[in-house]
Parts: structure tokens; sequence; C-alpha cells
């Protein structure tokens, strides 16, 4: 294969994409994006052999060094392979793996050489699962003031405590978690940001149950856990800066950059179901004014994750924008999902049966499980307060005249 890594022909990479995708995308999953979220528990043959072949091409993961497996390509080359995606209504099936998402980026920010060997290649490959260790029951907003203790004991460190709303972690292979190693410093200077191997009996990761029948978040105990020495991410004591950094990722991962033909057009679903006009065009003249509205919020979103994609780019890493777009994206997010229960009707209702198929069924299940996009990964209240100091660089408190 050429490296496109550089200025070469964007049109040459183009062929290249389009004949690579042609070879390897199942037809059978086209505009299925919404199995990537099964990634873990899929049965589906075609979906694992898909994860296979954009793994070891390093196209899940198109802008990460190819000396760790990634594809190694330009944004601008990356930005043809999702137009290419999109044509044939690809997707990728790791965009909601932590790995990709928050895990890897981070290691690549503050890993050691020898922690980027270990757990980059795994990552792009989708062999493992990550789950992140943030919240627990008495830290959530106020993550600082976490209690999970980890303490050395010479060869390895020991981790006991709690973590709570672990996505994923009944699955996963591997946790990065913030845990606290001085409990006499000030509470955001005696954190250290840990990578532990789940694989062990003193971790148990115990299923929340949500109303969306699935239960992707779990309750998750530490006794007397083990983490290696060289399981530490960043300097001992300094994983408050590496975690904020690991939610710059999740915030900027939440807002589009995944995409890839992840779901079908609005429009094109909203045609399958309403009354069209002589013309083509949905009749219903109200819900083609809202959806116009809604296509053109998602085009905005767009563009300005494209500036800020280009500012983090000069910035040198994620920056406060993530913050902008993380909201930007659950209000276009759930939008789309209100108003494809709307256009769906009484099929749109579906839970379970063989009179909805499979499309009805999720969207069901993931209008209801997106009402948490508002919350994790920071809330919108959060993110409105950052975007109000450290973008807007408004006062703390304002009073009215």
């Amino acid at each position: 294969m050429a490296d496109f890594g550089g200025d070469l022909d964007l049109e040459e990479f183009r062929g290249e994409a389009k004949t690579w995708l042609e070879a390897n995308f199942p037809a059978s999953l086209k505009g299925k994006g919404f199995l990537a979220a099964t990634e873990v528990t899929t049965t589906n043959a075609e979906l694992k052999a898909w994860r296979k072949a954009i793994g070891l091409k390093g196209w899940a993961t198109p802008t990460w060094p190819a000396e760790y497996g990634g594809g190694g390509l330009s944004p601008q080359h990356a930005r043809v392979l999702a137009q290419e995606m999109a044509k044939i209504g690809a997707f990728n099936p790791l965009m909601f793996g932590m790995g990709v998402t928050m895990i890897g980026p981070t290691i690549m920010d503050y890993g050691t050489n020898e922690q980027k060997q270990q757990h980059i290649p795994p990552i792009v490959r989708g062999d493992v699962q990550w789950c992140v260790g943030y919240s627990e029951p008495g830290a959530g907003s106020d993550l600082a003031s976490l209690q999970m203790k980890c303490e050395d004991a010479g060869d390895h460190y020991v981790i006991n405590g709690q973590k709570t709303w672990t996505s994923g972690a009944q699955y996963s292979d591997w946790c990065g978690a913030l845990v606290r190693t001085d409990f006499s410093a000030k509470k955001h200077e005696g954190i250290s940001f840990m990578l532990i191997d789940m694989h062990q009996k003193a971790i148990d990761p115990r299923p929340i149950a949500l109303i969306a029948g699935a239960s992707p978040f779990c309750e998750t105990f530490f006794t007397e856990a083990r983490a290696e020495k060289n399981g530490l991410l960043g300097p001992l004591n300094g994983g408050w800066t590496v975690g904020k950094r690991l939610l710059q990722h999740e915030r900027a991962s939440q807002t589009g950059t995944s995409g890839g033909g992840r779901t079908v057009p609005l429009n094109e679903i909203a045609k399958r179901y309403v009354e069209v006009d002589a013309d083509g065009r949905i009749a219903d003249l109200d819900l083609r004014t809202r959806l116009t509205k809604h296509l053109m919020d998602a085009r905005i979103h767009g563009l300005t994750l494209a500036r800020v994609v280009a500012e983090s780019k000069e910035a040198s890493g994620a920056t406060n924008g993530a913050s902008v777009l993380k909201n930007s994206a659950t209000v276009v997010s759930q939008g789309r999902a209100e108003l494809t229960l709307e256009i769906m009707g009484h099929q749109g209702l579906g839970w379970q049966g063989a009179e909805f198929n499979q499309e009805e069924i999720e969207t069901v299940r993931g209008w209801l499980s997106g009402k948490a996009m508002s919350i994790y990964g920071g809330s919108v209240e959060i993110q409105n307060n950052i975007i109000s100091k450290r973008i807007l660089n408004l006062p703390d408190n304002t009073q009215s005249t």
C-alpha cells in the first residue's frame, strides 16, 4: 500500500479506499451502524469479519501512527475514507470502543514507549476491550473527591475501593482508572492514573439494569486488586491532569468524529414511513420544515467540528471547544432520535416482536438510552460552566442590574 500520510493525491487514495471497502465491507451491514454498539456481545459473523478486516488495515483508527498498527493517514485522507464509507453505508465497528475513543489517545499522550507498544496495537485491531474507572458512589460531578485507594506494595500496587457507571466493565480486558495514591495531599494532587488488568478475581463488575433493556453500566468492586508498576500512566500523583485529558478525548469522541456512515440520512428514513407528494417530497410541510432545521443543525455541528479539529491540531491536542461540541452533539443526536420515532409512527413503539424489524427496535432502545447523553462524559450543565469560564471568560457570579 502506498504511504498516504503525506500530501499525495487524494483521488488516488479515494480509488484505493473505494476498492478496499467494496472488497471487505459486507453489503448486508449497509446502513446498520447501530450494530457497532453491540461489538462486544455480537454473534454476527459478518460484523466480526468486518471488525477484523478494518482493524488489521488500521482504518478503524485512520490517523493513528502506522508504527502501532494505525492507518497513518493525514486528516485529509481520513476524511476521504469517511466519505467513501458513507457512500456505501459502511461504518466503523470500533467507533464506540473506549480503547479507541479514550484510553488509546491518552496512552499516546502520556504513555512510555513500552506502554504504547503493549497497549496500542491490540486496541487498533479491536482485540481488547477497555473500560474507564472514574465515578464513585461519593464522587460523581466532584470527581476529585474519589477515594479508591492504591497502595505501593513493592513490586506492584494494591487497589481497594468501588467505581460506578463503569461502562462495559463486565466485558472488559483492561480498565483505565483514577485512584488515590496520596491521602495527605490536596484532593486534586493525590490522584494517579492506573492501567489495570480486569482478568482477576479481586475485581467484581456488577451490571446496572437500565430502562433501555441493556446493562452497559456497572458498579465495580476492587478488593486487593493488583496493578503492575508499569500500569502507572503519567506521573505518580499527577493523574488529575491525565484524567482531564482523557475526558477531553471522550467529549471529542461524542461529537461525531467517529462518523463513517453510521446512520441512514433521516430524510431517507422519512420517505419509507410517511406520505410523499408527486415530486417525491415529504407531504407534511411541518415535518419537512422540522427535518430541514434538524439537517441544518447537524450541518452546523459538522462545520464547527471541523473548525475545532483544526484548532486542536494547531494547539497539539484537544481544546475546550470539545465542551461546545459535546452539547451540540447532544442536541443533534437527541433531536434525531425524537424525529425518527415520530416518523416511524406506531412502528416507532416497538420493543420486541415479529411486527417490528431490528432497526425499529434499536431505534426505540436507542432513543431511551440516548437520554443519558445529557449526563455522561460531563453533564450539559458542567459543559456550560466550562464554556462560560474558559471560552467566554465570564465571571463565576453575575449580578442582575
